[in-house]
């Protein structure tokens, strides 16, 4: 840690890990009631649980993105924070806002759009702590007067995410109106500028443990930028399929929805080339394994699934139904949650006491956990969508009939869900095991941090 600021990105990613341990909590709940019986139904519904599951996945992603990004742009500007005040005031009423919304829910407060179920004043907060969090970080690199791309792109993405979250300010009588508009945020922010963010770190990252070349590292991002922005954006189009918009969208949809791999392939040879060309220069092999594997699993759950589910001739019967739910996990557990993890894996030696470097065996054991769980429980939510389409869209046998035959998935399902848990709460003892370097505490080598000007 060269930069006393940077010892804030803990208390964010302290933050995301309580809310990734909670969010596995209700995972479980909602794999349980599929089987049932329920002794919960009256007092947590399904969709109450499927409401934190997901709300509670986006919120412990985003802090570790503002974790992440207050321990890079420091190195990569050279210079401290803008405000360490605001940054721990920025993370009180981020907490504040999540925990308000968590009691919120379980008592039926809701906005109920899915995906953006946050009531309105609780919508308000997070513009507000988006603020203060752009302000932060572009007052912190204006006042260096030093950026390079990798930031640029990060702060780029964040900013756009920020920007894109506007429309779920709004509210419509008409629910394809409603509809339409919500996939302006949802959809481009995990396919689309969330790919920047994951992009920027990735590049932060394998040039720090691969020593891969920053001019070539930099070359790569331009274009996966260039990609994502070309099939990410008209890539909306395939959730308007079914919702009543015009016959034109279903082409255009379903074209460039094809070319959105594309991007990812060329994330996973950025990471691949990178690696065959520099060699592992460093010795956190744990970081190395969680950079790599996001690259990797990114094209295999948002890319290979993503693809295979959402050409317009497949979507009709696949649309809805637990198929989605199989992209869905392998796609933002890959993409998103592995490059939180990357980064935490690679910053937690310099953020904590007494942590070799090289990573733990801990460490280890709850990646080969996390990703052979998630594995499983893709292959699981594949079966039981597979038999779910063939049963309900092409025999049309009714909705219940069906989930009593595909049962047998769920406890394949609840099985590789344990597996991929002991993998987080691993995880989480891992992070929690060693206590923070305090801000103003000294460095390894001894040598009083670089004081906030």
């Amino acid at each position: 840690m060269r930069y006393r600021s940077q010892s804030v990105a803990y208390w964010y990613f302290a933050w995301a890990m309580c809310l990734f341990g909670l969010q596995l909590v209700f995972g479980l709940l909602m794999a349980g009631k599929y089987l049932g019986p329920d002794p919960l139904i009256g007092v947590l519904s399904f969709d109450t649980a499927k409401t934190l599951h997901t709300n509670l996945l986006v919120v412990w992603v985003l802090s570790g993105f503002m974790g992440a990004t207050y321990y890079m742009v420091p190195e990569e500007s050279r210079s401290e924070l803008f405000s360490i005040r605001l940054a721990y005031l920025q993370l009180g009423i981020w907490v504040a806002m999540g925990l308000t919304a968590v009691v919120g829910y379980l008592f039926g407060w809701n906005a109920g759009v899915k995906l953006l179920e946050q009531p309105f004043p609780l919508k308000l907060v997070i513009v507000a702590v988006m603020l203060m969090f752009l302000f932060n970080v572009g007052m912190t690199i204006y006042r260096a007067r030093r950026w390079t791309v990798t930031e640029g792109v990060v702060l780029a993405g964040l900013l756009f995410s920020a920007l894109l979250y506007l429309p779920a300010l709004f509210r419509f009588d008409n629910y394809t109106v409603e509809t339409f508009y919500r996939w302006w945020t949802i959809h481009l922010w995990v396919e689309g500028v969330w790919e920047m963010i994951q992009g920027g770190f990735l590049a932060f990252l394998l040039i720090r443990l691969s020593g891969a070349d920053r001019e070539v590292m930099e070359k790569w991002l331009y274009v996966i930028v260039g990609l994502v922005f070309m099939a990410g954006i008209l890539g909306t189009a395939h959730h308007y399929y079914w919702i009543g918009v015009p016959k034109y969208w279903l082409p255009i949809g379903g074209i460039f929805s094809a070319l959105e791999p594309v991007a990812l392939v060329g994330m996973a040879m950025y990471a691949y080339f990178a690696m065959r060309r520099s060699g592992v220069a460093h010795p956190n092999g744990l970081a190395i394994h969680w950079t790599v594997g996001s690259a990797v699993f990114t094209l295999f759950g948002a890319g290979l699934l993503g693809f295979a589910h959402t050409w317009p001739a497949v979507n009709k019967w696949t649309h809805g139904t637990l198929v989605t739910a199989m992209h869905g996990h392998a796609a933002f557990f890959g993409a998103y949650a592995m490059i939180v993890l990357a980064m935490i894996s690679y910053t937690l030696p310099y953020l904590t006491h007494n942590r070799s470097e090289k990573g733990s065996t801990l460490g280890y054991v709850a990646f080969w956990l996390m990703l052979g769980g998630m594995f499983g429980m893709t292959l699981s939510f594949a079966t039981a969508g597979l038999g779910q389409v063939y049963l309900e869209r092409i025999m049309g046998m009714g909705y219940l009939d069906t989930q009593l035959r595909i049962q047998v998935h769920f406890l394949m399902l609840i099985g590789t869900s344990i597996i991929f848990s002991a993998g987080v709460m691993i995880f989480i003892w891992d992070f929690f095991r060693t206590g923070p370097k305090l801000a103003d505490e000294e460095n390894a080598a001894g040598e009083p941090l670089v004081e906030h000007a």
